[in-house]
């Protein structure tokens, strides 16, 4: 059976995606995921027979409608933190951006320090942060050559899939 965190997760790339029906079975337990447009995915969840499906449904649907106002905060943060750099941004800016949904970590643990800083000059291959999805840790490669001019997330902070993490002057 799914966790609540594993369905919440599930429910957030279906929403963010153009994907309006998906279906999961696994050892008999079954989830139905619909999406009508402007509005948030209902889900179904039906039980192997020797369990109960009330017990479990009607806890899921209420931690659905729950995830609305988080979501909405997310948003609202993303649009704060992003709208200052928007205004300095010029075209040879990259951007690093989450791919995946998660907790973004500067360091590989509290007493580490940081991987990278303002102003530290970066390599493709170098690990420039963690996002922590589902208790996996995904290091995040700066992708490009440069230095890092911005910030743009806390550490310990939620993000969202392609939501900029860093801004990097490329050489």
């Amino acid at each position: 059976m799914l966790k609540i965190q594993e369905i919440r997760e599930i429910i957030k790339l279906i929403d963010q995606s153009s994907i309006e029906k998906f279906s999961f079975e696994s050892e008999g337990t079954k989830i139905k995921l619909e999406k009508k447009s402007n509005t948030s995915p209902t889900l179904h969840q039906t039980e192997p027979k020797n369990e109960e499906p009330a017990q479990q449904a009607t806890p899921v649907q209420q931690e659905v409608k729950r995830e609305e106002p988080v979501k909405a905060a997310v948003e609202e943060s993303q649009e704060s933190s992003t709208s200052a750099p928007a205004t300095t941004e010029d075209s040879s800016l990259h951007k690093i951006t989450s791919p995946m949904v998660g907790t973004f970590y500067k360091s590989s643990s509290p007493d580490s320090p940081a991987y990278v800083q303002k102003g530290d000059s970066v390599k493709p291959d170098a690990i420039v942060c963690i996002v922590e999805a589902m208790k996996l840790f995904n290091e995040i490669e700066a992708e490009v050559s440069g230095e890092i001019v911005e910030i743009l997330v806390e550490d310990g902070q939620l993000v969202e899939y392609g939501q900029p993490l860093f801004l990097v002057k490329q050489n």
